[in-house]
Order: C-alpha cells, then sequence, then structure tokens
C-alpha cells in the first residue's frame, strides 16, 4: 500500500508541476504583448492592400482631399493607378457628377473618385482611418 501512496504521489507532483509550466508558458505571450504595448502605446500595425483603380477620363491628383489644395500633376483618361483607401473631402461637380469622395492614392496624394472608373471611389473597398 506504500508503494501505490508514492505513486500516486509522484503522479500528483508530475501533474502539478506540468501544470505550473503550462500557466507559465500561457502567461510568457502575454506579459510580453503587455510589454510590448507599454513600449509602444501610439503604434498600431494595420497592413493597407493597394488596389488599382483607372481613369476614365483625364483630371487633376492633388495634394489633399478637395479642389483648394494644389495640383500635384494631371492624369490622362484609362491610365492605372495604384490606391490605399476612400475618404470623404470636398464636393465636386464635373462631368456629371456630383460626390465629396477622393482616394488617397499610394503616393500620397489625392483624386476625386468622378474621375475614376466604377462606383464613387473607383472600387476601392478600404475607407481611411
Amino acid at each position: 500500500m506504500q508503494r501505490r501512496s508514492s505513486r500516486l504521489t509522484t503522479k500528483l507532483a508530475a501533474a502539478a508541476a506540468v501544470a505550473l509550466v503550462m500557466a507559465g508558458a500561457a502567461a510568457a505571450p502575454s506579459a510580453a504583448a503587455s510589454a510590448r504595448s507599454a513600449e509602444q502605446p501610439a503604434a498600431q500595425t494595420m497592413s493597407v492592400q493597394a488596389q488599382t483603380v483607372t481613369t476614365w477620363i483625364n483630371g487633376n491628383v492633388r495634394i489633399g482631399p478637395s479642389t483648394g489644395y494644389s495640383i500635384a500633376y494631371t492624369v490622362a483618361a484609362n491610365q492605372s493607378l495604384s490606391a490605399e483607401c476612400w475618404l470623404v473631402g470636398g464636393f465636386v461637380n464635373a462631368n456629371g457628377v456630383y460626390h465629396d469622395k477622393w482616394v488617397l492614392l499610394s503616393d500620397g496624394n489625392y483624386i476625386w473618385g468622378g474621375l475614376l472608373k466604377g462606383n464613387e471611389v473607383g472600387n476601392v473597398s478600404t475607407p481611411c482611418f
């Protein structure tokens, strides 16, 4: 009986040790994540997938999302551009289209969605934050 009792005690001790190790391993990632978030409170990692938009008519690309901003460059009809996201900006009424949706291009400039093929944001699915 003594031998059976010592085996049971050994098994219980081993199980408790495994449980402690597992609990420590589970806590380690959250502790590391807490340390990272404390080091970089404002940093966010968000990957934005660039999308291609195509102009249907020639127009201006601007340094901001309104016609009040300077023209960065001009684009021709059927020109493909790399876009990041869309946002609400200044209203434009041109070529029978009237709305305030602008697309942020990968180069940091903006194009009014009324110049793009597709919907009012050139089919860009991601809103800017």
